[in-house]
């Protein structure tokens, strides 16, 4: 079994801002691992508060856990030794869907199938980032339009206020009454729990379908107080990493947003999943500065889940992988053995 690292950087078509910074592109790191004439392919969007601020600390510590543990037996094995280990869950992240790329290979299967899920039915949405209400106006039908979606995440938590968040939104909902949208709330835990009750207030009288990440990660103990009375549907995403995660705040959330990069890859998503629905939760996937190659290995598991956000592959400039269409609204795991992302030049 051969593995080889690639960092390749990525640029955005538009800059996103959230509630905690903003970013115009980053370098990814790619892992490759190759057996028996099939490769699997995997990546990692690195983030310090993922573990690894860096691609090359990712790959750092992806080589010093292979170095201790060079034979890989199971992949829910390896998954495990490798957290116990240390190893980021950004960078488990490429190696554990590398290795489920490969399975599938192996098995001559769409990912999707070997998963035992069905094709994704749900449309997913695109993200506008923080940005003044002149801007959105300019920008919506680009990224609208231009993809022809429908189902948008606004993401809110602006450092400025909840005045400035109200600017924002102001303007989608006029968009939206030109051109009815689906309409979605990402605050990135950019609010106290009083901007939260009445943001949330506000904006379930305005079209909103759900809020997610309304309390920044560590303010868990007031989500039963937010959770109370709600007016729309709870969301957490940096609160609730990992399935252990789920238990501690199931009862003061209506569902769970899952990353890869945050809980490791395909096999913590399908821990988050399984204990997510025995808890009676809503499931979700997302998504961080990631091409096609990441993106396709979520779509593999995206058909067993209620809402989609998988698309910062189409806000790259150029993507340099493929494998993750977007069909009808959807980003769509192709019919072919693997999860389907590859780089182009394989082509």
């Amino acid at each position: 079994m051969r593995i080889t690292y690639k960092i390749v950087y990525l640029k955005k078509l538009f800059p996103l801002r959230i509630s905690r910074g903003v970013r115009d592109g980053q370098s990814n790191l790619y892992v490759s691992v190759t057996d028996e004439g099939h490769t699997g392919w995997g990546e990692t969007s690195p983030g310090a508060s993922e573990g690894a601020a860096t691609p090359e600390e990712a790959q750092q510590q992806l080589e010093a856990y292979l170095e201790a543990h060079p034979t890989i037996s199971s992949i829910q094995d390896t998954y495990d030794q490798a957290l116990a280990y240390g190893v980021a869950p950004c960078a488990l992240a490429a190696l554990d869907m590398a290795l489920w790329d490969l399975k599938a290979k192996k098995a001559g299967i769409p990912l999707y199938q070997l998963l035992g899920f069905s094709k994704p039915k749900h449309p997913t949405s695109m993200t506008l980032g923080i940005m003044g209400p002149l801007e959105a106006r300019e920008r919506l039908p680009l990224i609208l339009k231009n993809q022809g979606i429908r189902t948008l995440k606004v993401k809110l938590g602006n450092p400025e206020g909840i005045a400035a968040d109200k600017a924002l939104y102001k303007e989608v909902l006029g968009y939206h009454k030109q051109n009815p949208i689906a309409i979605r709330v990402d605050a990135n835990g950019g609010w106290s729990l009083k901007d939260a009750k009445h943001m949330m207030d506000w904006l379930a009288e305005r079209h909103c379908e759900y809020v997610e990440q309304p309390l920044k990660e560590g303010q868990e103990q007031d989500l039963p107080e937010l959770y109370k009375n709600r007016p729309l549907p709870i969301f957490v995403d940096e609160s609730c990493r990992m399935a252990a995660d789920i238990p501690k705040w199931a009862n003061a959330v209506d569902g769970v947003n899952m990353k890869l990069m945050k809980c490791g890859g395909i096999t913590g998503a399908l821990r988050i999943i399984a204990t997510a629905k025995a808890f009676g939760l809503q499931t979700m996937i997302g998504c961080m500065g990631e091409s096609s190659i990441s993106i396709a290995a979520g779509a593999a598991v995206s058909g067993a889940l209620d809402h989609i956000d998988l698309d910062s592959h189409l806000n790259l400039n150029p993507d340099p992988c493929e494998g993750a269409p977007l069909r009808n609204e959807i980003t769509m795991p192709l019919d072919v053995p693997g999860h389907g992302g590859r780089f182009k030049t394989e082509s």
